[in-house]
């Protein structure tokens, strides 16, 4: 890079010694790294004179690409010290598709006010999948269900456990009935089935062995799907108690399903992290997380998020 300063000062100025002046080097050394640059790029870059040197055809095809290069070199400097300073403070997160991005939304403004230069990526995948993101370095800190065997060197700090619940739109039919909802109310609907749920084989074998599997059945993979889908009468939906936050869908206990859904912060144990990651993740171990519920949605009442113990 020194050799490129150096060549880009003679460009400007077209004359060696001033060139070494405004690099505050010695003309010689100047000379030098010209020669080696030179030598390097396979032919002359100047014509020298007594007084003023000129750019060789080589040097004038050379002189955007270098100036673009050195500006690149600047730049990345730059970026690294705002880094180091904490003046830029980038954090990618990985999320499971199971997960509404709106509980993290506090969260996440709040430690925008912490830390101005805050720069989010953020990545969406199964649960497999946040792990790979993880272990790459791809992603610094991951949000979703169990992770158990799935990677030995991940630290998990449990968030909340939620129930499954019966979820539809608030012009549906069972929109109007009373809790629990029996399970033989539900043959004669469409299922919007979650296929990247942890729990669709346990609910699919409850509904069969209750007598309240659905006629119909949509597969569907994402959060918003479900979300527009139900609003529009498609079908009725057996969801974690967050994923629908929505005044337009109404959340019902079905009678006899107790099966729960546990959500967990992911890192990687012994690798260094950011300021911001280390933040985020204590903010969201010491959240409340049905404050949080209700404060996002507090039109749609129903069964608390379950308390959680901490795991270290």
């Amino acid at each position: 890079m020194h050799q490129v300063r150096y060549f880009l000062a003679v460009a400007r100025e077209l004359n060696f010694t001033r060139a070494a002046e405004s690099c505050n080097v010695a003309q010689p050394s100047l000379t030098r790294a010209i020669k080696q640059l030179e030598d390097e790029l396979g032919g002359e870059l100047f014509r020298r004179e007594r007084s003023l040197s000129h750019l060789t055809e080589l040097g004038q095809r050379m002189l955007p690409m270098l100036q673009q290069c050195y500006d690149s070199a600047l730049n990345a400097k730059s970026l690294a010290q705002s880094i180091k300073s904490g003046a830029v403070a980038p954090l990618a997160i990985a999320l499971s598709v199971t997960v509404n991005i709106m509980l993290l939304i506090p969260f996440l403004s709040e430690l925008m006010r912490v830390l101005p230069g805050l720069e989010l990526r953020f990545y969406r995948g199964t649960n497999n999948e946040i792990a790979e993101l993880l272990k790459k370095g791809e992603a610094e800190i991951g949000i979703g269900g169990a992770l158990e065997g799935v990677w030995e060197r991940l630290d998990s700090w449990q968030l909340f456990s939620e129930p499954y619940l019966l979820v539809v739109g608030s012009r549906h039919r069972l929109a109007s009935l009373a809790e629990p909802v029996s399970p033989s109310e539900l043959p004669a609907e469409r299922l919007l089935c979650r296929t990247n749920c942890e729990n669709v084989k346990e609910i699919l074998q409850f509904l069969a062995a209750h007598g309240g599997q659905p006629r119909v059945k949509h597969d569907i993979s994402t959060e918003p799907d479900l979300t527009a889908l139900l609003e529009n009468n498609f079908g009725i939906g057996i969801a974690p108690r967050s994923s629908v936050l929505s005044v337009n869908a109404r959340r019902l206990k079905i009678e006899g399903l107790e099966i729960t859904r546990t959500v967990f912060a992911y890192a990687v144990a012994g690798r260094q992290r950011s300021t911001a990651a280390s933040t985020l993740i204590k903010m969201l171990r010491a959240a409340d997380w049905h404050a949080v519920e209700e404060q996002l949605n507090p039109v749609n009442g129903g069964p608390e998020i379950l308390p959680s113990s901490r795991v270290a």
